[in-house]
């Protein structure tokens, strides 16, 4: 067998997401060049890896082993690479990120001088919702993942980066009450929603069953980018993280609709499964979020 690296990577890409066109994207290559991969690849067994029913991909039994062992050798060549660049004592690896799409704010900010001190670090980030973000978490895809809701039936450890706060947003229009208003007002309102699985339509729903109010007119968006663009627009109002809209708020575009019970405060936390062994990218960064995370706040997120 001459099965490659690059063969392995693609494969296991495929196994994880059971979709040629999500390991496309997800690998950043054509739909075609990821086929070409998997054909390579499946030429050197006589077993299937594959097999297609009802139009949907799955993976066959021994495929799954394959993959179980395609992981084990990809780790063991990261750590052929890491200890051939610690002996020149440099930090070298990858480190992988997966992130809730609001989180996508703040982030950043905690990667920023820590990728600068250890220039020769990969990183990988994964930007999705929160179901998607918490499956990597199960399928050991992710080192860390960045949420702002606790998932739950696992067994985590988890470090609390920042608060995390949602509020009632409307546009610049819109004729805010000048005193904290009863959340009955919001039925009355078009609210705009995240998709299911999202950690902030989680909270928002959980606001209007716990205030029994009925929304009678809503309007569901896949991102937090469009919600805030629709705000903008005067399409509805919306509860959102205060993180990701600074800016509209200091430059007039968006405003707080005061409301009482908002905001709602939970905490972004970066979270990892219990009784995890971290690489020594992974434990150097916990470790530095855990000595700078204050000063990271004071300086770009307070």
């Amino acid at each position: 067998m001459q099965y490659t690296l690059h063969q392995l990577t693609v494969f296991l890409k495929v196994n994880r997401t059971e979709s040629i066109t999500r390991a496309a994207e997800e690998l950043n290559l054509t739909q075609p060049a990821v086929s070409i991969q998997m054909r390579n690849f499946q030429d050197q067994f006589d077993i299937p890896l594959t097999e297609v029913i009802g139009r949907k991909l799955h993976i066959t039994a021994f495929g799954r082993e394959i993959a179980v062992a395609a992981e084990r050798i990809l780790k063991e060549v990261d750590a052929i690479n890491y200890k051939a660049q610690s002996y020149r004592g440099l930090l070298t690896g990858r480190l992988r990120v997966s992130v809730v799409s609001t989180g996508k704010y703040v982030m950043p900010y905690y990667l920023t001088d820590f990728f600068s001190l250890h220039p020769n670090v990969e990183l990988v980030v994964d930007v999705s919702n929160k179901s998607q973000v918490v499956e990597s978490l199960k399928g050991n895809e992710s080192d860390f993942c960045l949420v702002s809701l606790l998932p739950e039936h696992m067994m985590i450890d988890s470090l609390e980066l920042i608060e995390n706060r949602l509020c009632l947003i409307a546009n610049a229009e819109f004729k805010s009450p000048k005193r904290q208003t009863n959340p009955q007002l919001l039925e009355t309102l078009t609210m705009l929603y995240r998709e299911e699985g999202s950690g902030t339509r989680t909270s928002t729903e959980q606001f209007f069953k716990d205030n029994q109010l009925v929304i009678r007119r809503k309007i569901e968006l896949t991102s937090n980018e469009a919600v805030k663009q629709a705000v903008i627009a005067g399409l509805g109002c919306a509860i959102m993280p205060l993180i990701g809209i600074r800016q509209e708020l200091e430059s007039g575009l968006l405003q707080i609709v005061p409301v009482k019970g908002l905001p709602l405060r939970s905490a972004w936390r970066l979270i990892w499964p219990s009784r995890k062994q971290h690489s020594p990218v992974a434990t150097a960064f916990l470790q530095y979020l855990r000595e700078n995370r204050e000063a990271i706040n004071r300086k770009w997120l307070s």
